[in-house]
């Protein structure tokens, strides 16, 4: 479980943030991140999980190691579920920042440019990436919640 804690590792620099309530889902954005860390993270509960290692909360094979620089789009760019948004490029590697949610980009933490550490140091707070206007809030339920994650994450260990 320890490598695939990429669940914060390179999940957590895919960041949705919104909230778990039901009407959350009717909130104008949510924030995506992904982020690379060196070190071990809770799996958060309240959180939904894609099993491409991003995350949602609603408002690789081994560590990729500190992140040194970060590419975002725009402003009011569209995203996909399941496709690229970005990369992040770590001290060991590039990697592509998939999207868990379709929608409009409303907002880019600026941030980042500056201190991509973030993604590391903080990955469910200031580390966040962009926020999204979801254009079909029902593809929250196609992601894991924290156990089922954590499952995931245990049994992609297991395999490698």
């Amino acid at each position: 479980m320890a490598l695939r804690m990429w669940a914060s590792s390179t999940a957590n620099a895919l960041k949705l943030s919104t909230s778990a309530s039901r009407s959350a889902l009717a909130s104008p954005a949510f924030s995506l991140a992904r982020s690379f860390s060196t070190g071990i993270f809770a799996v958060l509960e309240g959180f939904k999980y894609a099993s491409s290692h991003e995350w949602v909360k609603h408002d690789g094979p081994d560590h990729l190691g500190e992140v040194v620089f970060v590419e975002l789009p725009e402003e009011g760019k569209s995203v996909s579920q399941g496709n690229s948004f970005g990369a992040v490029e770590s001290v060991k590697a590039t990697s592509d920042i998939n999207s868990p949610i379709s929608g409009e980009v409303v907002e880019v933490n600026t941030k980042l440019s500056e201190s991509p550490g973030l993604i590391n140091s903080s990955p469910y707070e200031d580390g966040w990436m962009i926020k999204v206007k979801p254009s079909n809030p029902s593809e929250l339920e196609s992601l894991m919640g924290a156990k089922e994650y954590t499952k995931f994450c245990e049994e992609e260990d297991a395999s490698h």
